[in-house]
Formats: C-alpha cells, sequence, structure tokens
C-alpha cells in the first residue's frame, strides 16, 4: 500500500540538502529527516507537495508542519538514544516519527479525537510506534512524568505551568509562545525544581495550541 521508490529517496535527500543550507548541522536530525517517507502522509494527489519546505493543510484544521520548522524543534530539542520524550500536539505524526528515528521512546498526545483516531492507527501501519494520548496537551501526562525532553508543536500564549514539573533536571523543553500569528522558539532548560534557563530561537507561525491551558476553545 506504501510504495516508498528511489524517487522518494532522491526527493528526501535533496530536502535534507535544503534544511542544511537553511542552517540544520546536527547529522542525527538531517539523517532522521531523511528517512521518514514524508510523502506517506499526503494524498496521492498531493504528492508532489511532500518534499517541498512548506507546511501543508491534514484536515481538522491542522497543518504537517513545514520540515524547516520540525527540524529546528528537534535540533533544539537535542534527543539522545532512548530519551523519554513528551510530544504535545501529534497533529499528522510527521515530526513524532522524526524523534523516533532519532531513537526516542515518544509519548504523544493529540487534542483533536478526530486526528488521534487517524493517526494512532496510522503511524504503526508505517512501522513507527509511540505511546498515543488523546486529551489536553497543556496539562501534560503526569501520570507518565518525568520527561527528559518535552516538545510542543503548537503555538502557546504561555509555558503550561503543569509542564515545567514533569520535566526532569536536566530535562529540555522547546515550546512556541506567542500570540496567534506568530511565536518565538523558546528552549527551557530544567537546572532543578527551582531553577530554569530560557532561550530564543526565532520567530515561527504554528497553529494555535488548545487546552485549559492554550488558547482554550473548542475544535
Amino acid at each position: 500500500m506504501y510504495n516508498d521508490t528511489y524517487k522518494h529517496k532522491g526527493l528526501r535527500n535533496q530536502l535534507v540538502k535544503k534544511m542544511e543550507e537553511k542552517g540544520i548541522k546536527d547529522p542525527k536530525v538531517l539523517t532522521a529527516i531523511g528517512k521518514v517517507p514524508r510523502h506517506f502522509f499526503f494524498e496521492q494527489a498531493f504528492e508532489e507537495h511532500a518534499y517541498q519546505d512548506k507546511a501543508f493543510p491534514i484536515g481538522e484544521g491542522q497543518t504537517i508542519s513545514q520540515p524547516y520548522t520540525v527540524a529546528v524543534q528537534t535540533e533544539l530539542l537535542d534527543v539522545k538514544k532512548g530519551s523519554k520524550v513528551l510530544e504535545i500536539g501529534t497533529g499528522s505524526g510527521y515530526q513524532c516519527c522524526v524523534l523516533i528515528e532519532l531513537g526516542a521512546n515518544v509519548y504523544t498526545i493529540e487534542y483533536n479525537k478526530n486526528l488521534f483516531k487517524k493517526v494512532s492507527a496510522f503511524l504503526p501501519k508505517i512501522g513507527y510506534n509511540a505511546h498515543f494520548f488523546c486529551g489536553d496537551g497543556t496539562l501534560g501526562l503526569p501520570i507518565h512524568a518525568p520527561f527528559d525532553r518535552i516538545i510542543i508543536t503548537a503555538g502557546a500564549p504561555r509555558i503550561p505551568d503543569s509542564l515545567y514539573s514533569q520535566l526532569a533536571d536536566g530535562g529540555i523543553m522547546i515550546i512556541p509562545v506567542g500570540d496567534e500569528e506568530n511565536q518565538t522558539m523558546l528552549k527551557i532548560t530544567k537546572i532543578n525544581d527551582n531553577q530554569f534557563m530560557r532561550e530564543e530561537f526565532g520567530t515561527f507561525r504554528f497553529v494555535p495550541l488548545l487546552g485549559k491551558q492554550g488558547w482554550n476553545k473548542t475544535s
């Protein structure tokens, strides 16, 4: 059903080169981007868009993220093999696959029930297994905490308070924070329960993070 041809692999290699040209340096991240068959996430009629460096609608008001944005977040996250990662906003599942390629143990939570059903069935079919949850990602997954890494793939009005305590000491959280139009990519490193280091890495545009500590809209 899913066909990954030499042509597709060639297009992925071109995408990886584009990521390098745009400043992505981590060879592990570039290798992961080069392995995930992004065209599997597209209907055949739109397959030509799969390896372009742009976001693309996937329904339910969501998009599959621009590859460069995925690469930036992944590089900042600094995933180690075996890292326990909480992904907030499963979306298309593409970011999740990149994390799995890096050897992460991924816990991923999606707010939208229809997307959750679709993606939790789809990813295992193409060889990517994660722990899938449907719910309010702004609350995290306290029962499974702490996490070595937390990545938020939607724009937040602020950093949800509940996520600080779910990050392990020495852990890293990557989250875009701002208004509904533009967000600043933040890297939060937990020194201890009372001390966090905050760094900023440019402006991006994400779909809104929904939930009690997000934009709190119905979907």
